[in-house]
Parts: C-alpha cells; structure tokens; sequence
C-alpha cells in the first residue's frame, strides 16, 4: 500500500511538473508554436549549411503528389480521383508555391532563382537562394514537404562476374 502512495504522489507531483513547463514554455514561444502548427511535417536534410549567407542549390519537393501517384494512392484507399483533378491539385501547389516566393522572398528582396520544376517523378522544383534562408521558406510555407540538397549522385556501375576462361 505505502509503494502505490508513492507512486501516486510520484506521478502526481511529475505531472505537475511537466504542466507548470507547458505553460511557461506556451508563454515563451507561442508565435513558434504557432509556426510547427500550421507545418509541423517539413524536412530539412541535415547536410545543408542553414547559418551561410552563400547561394546554396536545393529541390524542394511538395507535399501534393505527382498526379499519376496521388491517383494510384487514392485508389488503393478506395477514394475516387481522376487524373484530371491529380493534375489541377499537382497545378495549384505550383502556383501556391510562386505566391509564397513572392511573399517571402521577393517582396525581402531575398535573390533566388528557380532553375526546373517537377510535376511527373516528384511534385516540386529546383532552385538557388541563400542556405539562411531555407529555414524562412519551410517555416512559411503549406506546400512544401521536403528540402534536398541538389548535388549529382554518381552509381557506380554494376560489377560483372567473371566469366572462365
């Protein structure tokens, strides 16, 4: 009986605890909070450098699907969707996208450039702007899910095995 009062009292006196950090941190970093909120879900690959001012090339990849994939997938869950509408949605990130370029980025007068997009293999696109600013972008933005480095990928070739002689 004494170890089940103790681990009342125990449990009790953590979540205590744990509430009274709650709220200072809620008061502390609510505009942040606020920020995970609306994008809690975009990924930054850890690689990139987001304290230098350099212009860094990255792909950025949305969160809507290639139209042929989303179709696919609502298919799978049994949720209908024709390609058509896949493509309008695949359409409409794009132009999400280049309104928040120009929120964030442009009216700063931030310099950037978008070199390609994507809409077929990935939904997305790839572009140059400071590292420091990258982090600004994920933050801000309802479309994006991932942030790469654009960097070559060489394979090496496949080893052949060797035929007797």
């Amino acid at each position: 009986m004494k170890k089940y009062k103790k681990a009342v009292i125990f449990a009790a006196v953590f979540l205590f605890i744990l509430n009274g950090c709650q709220d200072s941190n809620h008061n502390l970093n609510e505009e942040q909070v606020v920020k995970e909120a609306m994008n809690p879900s975009v990924y930054i690959d850890p690689s990139i450098d987001l304290s230098s001012e350099q212009m860094t090339s990255i792909i950025i990849e949305f969160k809507t699907k290639p139209a042929k994939i989303a179709v696919l997938e609502a298919e799978a869950k049994g949720i209908p969707l024709s390609l058509e509408e896949a493509e309008k949605e695949v359409e409409e990130s794009h132009e999400a996208f280049q309104k928040e370029l120009q929120l964030l980025l442009a009216d700063n007068q931030i310099p950037y450039k978008v070199r390609n997009t994507y809409k077929t293999a990935l939904n997305g696109v790839s572009m140059e702007l400071p590292a420091n600013e990258i982090k600004r972008l994920a933050e801000s933005s309802s479309v994006i899910a991932k942030i790469n480095p654009n960097r070559k990928i060489h394979l090496d070739p496949p080893i052949s095995p060797r035929t007797p002689h």
